[in-house]
């Protein structure tokens, strides 16, 4: 019991760092829709700022595999506990249509993360220290917006903060209720806790559409 509490508190621990770093990055590309120059300019520092690129990094990439790992974990080992049929059946009666299916929101994020990772962390490596390409720091823009011109990356892009949105609704209360948290917190927390899972995933759309709308 003690053990799994302890899992549970960690796992709340991983969301609540990349909750944090998932409002780090909506602040850095939201500058990208009313200035080219501060988005090359925060981006540059972020890719050139050695703490960021060899420290936080590093615990970023960690905290990731962790929070999926852990969360694939805890749902099987949730599913093996529970013994009677009628819980299974009635689940809608006892749970949120998001507590029951956070383990296939977290497959379709952590798919988005992966290509995430395809088309900026991968080439960004590779264009510092494979390839050792002279330093440009105003390239970040284009190479996003050039991210942005096909639909299909667009479509994909909306659909996966759509579920990160209601993977967010419950995963934030769920991560301070680990934590106990939740005795604490008024109606005030409460409401901004679901601002910032319903704004933030609906701003990176935003920005999303914007750039495909902006080079059409």
């Amino acid at each position: 019991m003690q053990t799994s509490i302890i899992k549970k508190f960690a796992m709340a621990i991983s969301g609540l760092f990349l909750i944090i770093f998932l409002l780090q990055h909506f602040i850095i590309n939201v500058t990208s829709i009313f200035s080219e120059s501060i988005f090359n300019q925060f981006s540059h520092f972020m890719g050139k700022n050695f703490v960021v690129q060899f420290i936080a990094q590093p615990i970023l990439i960690f905290g990731v595999i962790f929070h999926f790992v852990m969360g694939f974990y805890l749902e099987i080992q949730n599913r093996r506990a529970t013994k009677y049929e009628y819980f299974k059946e009635n689940g809608s009666a006892n749970s949120s249509w998001m507590s029951r299916n956070m383990i296939w929101s977290g497959l379709v994020i952590l798919s988005f993360l992966v290509l995430h990772f395809i088309d900026f962390w991968i080439p960004e490596m590779n264009y510092k220290y494979i390839e050792f390409l002279p330093d440009d720091p105003n390239r970040y823009y284009e190479e996003l917006v050039h991210k942005f011109e096909m639909p299909w990356r667009v479509l994909l892009y909306c659909i996966s903060f759509g579920l990160l949105s209601m993977h967010l609704l419950h995963g934030f209360s769920s991560a301070l209720k680990s934590m106990g948290a939740n005795k604490y917190y008024s109606k005030f927390v409460k409401n901004l806790i679901h601002l910032y899972s319903i704004g933030i995933p609906l701003g990176f759309c935003f920005i999303a559409l914007y750039h495909f709308i902006s080079h059409i």
